[in-house]
């Protein structure tokens, strides 16, 4: 069976799905062929931040800036509840070691327009009461914000249905070849499509689909596993992180260590780092590990432990909370730590959308908006040469 489209999608997790609404929205016929289901990438087993201060100053945190506006239009637009609030965030400070790397970074996000601050410790006791005392300081910004990842993808699907969508489930790429005006791409259900533009939307998957064409990009799986607490009253008045964990995203200390040989704690090994956000059911999701296993996707007791005595370390209120699930995600991890978006130079109308790592939810709708504005072969409102494919695989592509 042989069709045609404007736009063929490759990954149905959130980031593909925004750019199909985005799409349809702009009158385009739009096909999304997912090779399992609907978010059963990273996006489907993720926490629900958008969190933006963890985004280092430049162009990622001017794209989360602008995201964030988007996501406040589409609560209105989108045809079901996304569950977006905006409770604050902070990032605790154990140490001067700590205080030191955070005030830096708050200046700089702060230089780019972020609305974000230090705060001593009778502050952070004001909006977290039952924190450790370890904590000395923390930073607060009260435009953090999260959404539910489920229903958000929910929303863009049946949204982009609305206006024409059709999606392909267990429908993988097995091939993809150049047409005049665009591409012939097989795939794993035997039906061929022809497209004017092809976008690779596959997580940490994109490498694989890149290799069809006969390259590869850097992006790889990196596993993180949380666990979910059972419905408890609320913990303090914002969402919480720790400065270790910012500073396993931006200065992974485990992988320098592994690569000078150095013997790593559990900790390092794990990449672990301290997230706790509340839903809107009363569960906490409690994080997480940063590990390169490959497509592993199974959690580890040892990990899960650490993760357990962790939160009960900085809120010892825990003790007596049960988890009741625990699960691990891929996040679309890529060498320089930004993600890849942007047209493959040598080959026009192939589009790469992927390895956002742990910013995949935060930025899906400035994603979907800016690659629907490449497609369409629009200047995009933002400069993207940084996340270009070009860094990879130079000017003439691969």
């Amino acid at each position: 069976m042989n069709s045609s489209t404007d736009v063929l999608i490759l990954g149905a997790g959130v980031n593909g799905l925004s750019i199909a609404y985005e799409l349809c929205k702009r009158g385009k016929k739009v096909v999304v062929a997912e090779k399992a289901e609907i978010g059963a990438g990273a996006s489907g087993s993720c926490d629900d931040m958008i969190l933006l201060q963890s985004k280092k100053p430049g162009i990622l945190l001017e794209m989360a800036l602008g995201s964030l506006e988007l996501f406040r239009s589409l609560r209105e637009e989108l045809p079901c509840d996304i569950e977006l609030d905006t409770k604050g965030g902070m990032i605790l400070i154990e140490d001067e070691e700590q205080l030191s790397l955070m005030e830096g970074f708050v200046a700089g996000q702060k230089s780019c327009g972020l609305e974000v601050e230090i705060v001593g410790r009778s502050r952070v006791k004001a909006l977290q009461p039952l924190v450790s005392e370890s904590v000395i300081a923390s930073t607060y910004s009260a435009r953090d914000s999260q959404v539910n990842p489920l229903l958000l993808m929910k929303a863009f699907y049946l949204g982009a249905s609305e206006r024409g969508l059709r999606l392909l489930r267990g429908a993988a790429p097995v091939s993809i070849e150049p047409r005049a005006g665009g591409w012939a791409t097989r795939l794993a259900s035997g039906e061929e499509i022809e497209s004017g533009a092809v976008v690779n939307a596959a997580g940490a998957w994109a490498s694989q689909v890149c290799s069809l064409l006969g390259f590869e990009l850097p992006i790889i799986p990196r596993k993180g596993q949380v666990m979910v607490t059972e419905q408890i009253p609320p913990i303090g008045a914002t969402n919480v992180w720790s400065a270790k964990y910012i500073a396993s995203k931006l200065k992974p200390v485990a992988a320098r260590r592994e690569a000078a040989g150095a013997a790593q704690t559990p900790e390092e090994r794990y990449g672990l780092g301290f997230a706790f956000t509340s839903t809107h059911s009363g569960n906490y999701l409690v994080g997480s590990t940063r590990e390169n296993a490959g497509f592993d996707k199974g959690t580890d007791p040892e990990a899960l432990a650490l993760i357990g005595r962790q939160v009960r370390r900085f809120f010892p209120v825990l003790a007596n909370v049960n988890f009741i699930r625990s699960f691990a995600g891929f996040r679309p991890s890529t060498t320089d730590g930004m993600p890849v978006i942007g047209e493959v130079a040598g080959r026009p109308g192939f589009f790469v959308a992927a390895g956002h790592e742990g910013d995949g939810i935060a930025l899906a709708p400035i994603t979907g908006k800016l690659v629907a504005d490449l497609v369409e072969g629009r200047t995009p409102g933002y400069d993207l040469e940084k996340l270009s494919p070009g860094r990879f695989l130079g000017a003439k592509g691969a």
